[in-house]
């Protein structure tokens, strides 16, 4: 994958892309990530980037000239072509304006072949870069930032970790949170359940994570679940199960709205709720 970042702060990635996951992806070649300053696609002697807007207003807006600009020296395919679906391609501007940016969007993301990532400043950018340079608007949340850099950077750990190669073991990354179980794949249910419900054991399903535990299996007088020693692993599988299921219903229970539950699933969350009151 190619991964273009149109930026007036470069210098904020030499931090974030430098660790982890993303620095061994392009280490091992399954991503190359350039950085693009938009100041060295300006023509006068200030290198000028923004200017007030039309129709007054608080605040600075980042001019479309070193966008097109840039965008132009990059050779990505027209946006009608993008938009179609006839490239494996994606210029994204990063907006508080934008569509909310999910694990399902990392996937949709993580099998093309370029995405270009617009960093938006100040009051915000000219709407002519959403008209008619970007193909989709992002948000990383219901909050403003000064800038898309940071938004940006989270974009890129999300999609990077999903390439393939990019994670040592590539099924972990299916048992995470807010991962859905792969199109068509039908896991092992519970004795008694809906065979429609997910295995916990192997994904989440939507929901969030299930707890961890590790060594030592008491510490400072904590212990470690004593299902989680049983060996047995139908027992591992339901608690699991059960304790994702109560970790979203107290902290995200919108998920639950999207999350294919079993007959047990729908028992245990019932049984919750009149527990509670």
């Amino acid at each position: 994958m190619q991964a273009d970042i149109l930026t007036i702060f470069p210098g904020f990635f030499r931090g974030p892309l430098d660790h982890g996951i993303t620095r061994r992806a392009c280490e091992m070649g399954l991503v190359t990530i350039t950085v693009h300053d938009l100041r060295q696609f300006t023509h006068d002697k200030h290198r000028t980037v923004d200017d007030r807007p039309f129709g007054g207003g608080e605040g600075m807006v980042l001019k479309p000239e070193p966008l097109f600009e840039c965008l132009e020296t990059l050779q990505v395919e027209p946006r009608e072509d993008r938009v179609a679906g006839r490239v494996k391609q994606s210029v994204i501007l990063l907006s508080a304006q934008g569509q909310r940016f999910d694990q399902a969007a990392a996937a949709e993301l993580a099998v093309l072949d370029r995405i270009v990532l617009i960093c938006g400043r100040y009051e915000g950018v000219d709407e002519r870069v959403a008209d008619f340079l970007a193909d989709r608007e992002l948000s990383i949340g219901d909050y403003v930032l000064s800038g898309g850099e940071m938004a940006a950077a989270v974009i890129l750990e999300a999609v990077t970790r999903l390439l393939p190669g990019a994670v040592g073991n590539e099924a972990s990354t299916r048992q995470e949170s807010f991962t859905a179980s792969p199109q068509g794949e039908r896991s092992e249910p519970a004795a008694g359940a809906n065979s429609n419900g997910p295995n916990s054991t192997c994904g989440s399903g939507g929901l969030l994570d299930y707890p961890h535990y590790t060594r030592p299996a008491e510490f400072h007088g904590m212990a470690v679940p004593e299902q989680l020693m049983s060996g047995n692993h139908e027992e591992i599988r339901r608690w699991r199960r059960q304790r994702a299921l109560e970790k979203t219903l107290r902290n995200r229970p919108d998920l639950l709205d999207g999350v294919m539950l079993s007959g047990e699933d729908h028992k245990f969350l019932a049984r919750i709720k009149k527990d509670r009151g």
